[in-house]
């Protein structure tokens, strides 16, 4: 094959991001259970890297994208699909790429109260199974690929997530206080193409988030505006609790959020 990208994992965020580098000119070969659901011009092969490893023997990709999803959230099934499924498609490889981007999450940073907004030098602290297995996977990652970079994402939301909404609509809110994190799907899939493609040499470490923490029940209570549902419990700053994280590595890098805060992200619901 001719393909120069190499998508391991290809649901929402992997397609997203493969569909930019192919407008980008790349060719793209993605590894999905199941490559009919790859979108073209994507060029799906259907492999289970819970169970097997793919042949790789007909590709030399220069840049790679691991972005996989497990499910349900256990730690058996994060140690499948994030640590055993993405260590044989690394293995796989004949040659590493020029450049490599894991998609992780900060729910390896725990969630210890800070004064101020953690950034990547913050350790990691994961509190349960599945975070210790995303602990596992960067180091696997950075052990076959050492000049590759992990991008931790906060929470995605847009595109078919609708999960805040609904609970908005629904007046299950039950925690206002809390500060959260976020980033949009649109702007997570152009970080991990940003970190891929620019020209400078990147970091190893990135957190992806949008430019603003903020408490559950103020992006309610914004939400309930725009869907005319009931109010959720305010929120206050005073008893704020949880972290808040910083994108300002990534943003130095000259990338820049479409959706800078969840009012931007969430304009469009009605």
């Amino acid at each position: 094959m001719t393909a120069d990208v190499l998508l391991v994992g290809a649901g929402d965020l992997g397609a997203a991001v493969g569909l930019r580098l192919a407008d980008l000119g790349h060719d793209v070969l993605a590894l999905r259970r199941d490559a009919a659901r790859v979108p073209a011009p994507l060029v799906g092969r259907s492999v289970d890297l819970t169970a097997a490893a793919p042949d790789l023997s007909d590709v030399r990709p220069r840049l790679v994208v691991v972005a996989l999803t497990a499910r349900p959230r256990t730690e058996e099934a994060y140690r499948a699909t994030y640590v055993d499924g993405m260590v044989r498609a690394l293995d796989a490889l004949v040659e590493p790429p020029e450049r490599a981007v894991m998609v992780s999450s900060t729910a390896v940073h725990g969630s210890r109260e800070q004064p101020e907004p953690e950034d990547e030098t913050a350790p990691t602290a994961p509190t349960d199974g599945p975070g210790r297995m995303l602990v596992a996977a960067e180091e696997a990652f950075h052990e076959r690929v050492p000049h590759g970079i992990v991008l931790r994402l906060s929470g995605l939301y847009g595109g078919s997530s609708t999960r805040m909404v609904d609970q908005v609509r629904e007046g299950r809110v039950t925690d206002p206080h809390r500060w959260t994190n976020r980033i949009h799907r649109t702007d997570a899939a152009a970080a991990v193409v940003h970190l891929l493609t620019m020209a400078a040499l990147p970091e190893r470490l990135y957190l992806g988030t949008d430019d603003e923490p903020a408490q559950m029940g103020d992006v309610a209570a914004y939400l309930a505006s725009r869907l005319d549902a009931p109010p959720p419990p305010p929120a206050d700053p005073t008893q704020g609790h949880g972290k808040r994280l910083s994108n300002a590595r990534l943003r130095a890098t000259g990338w820049t959020p479409a959706y800078p805060s969840y009012r931007e992200g969430y304009a469009a619901v009605r």
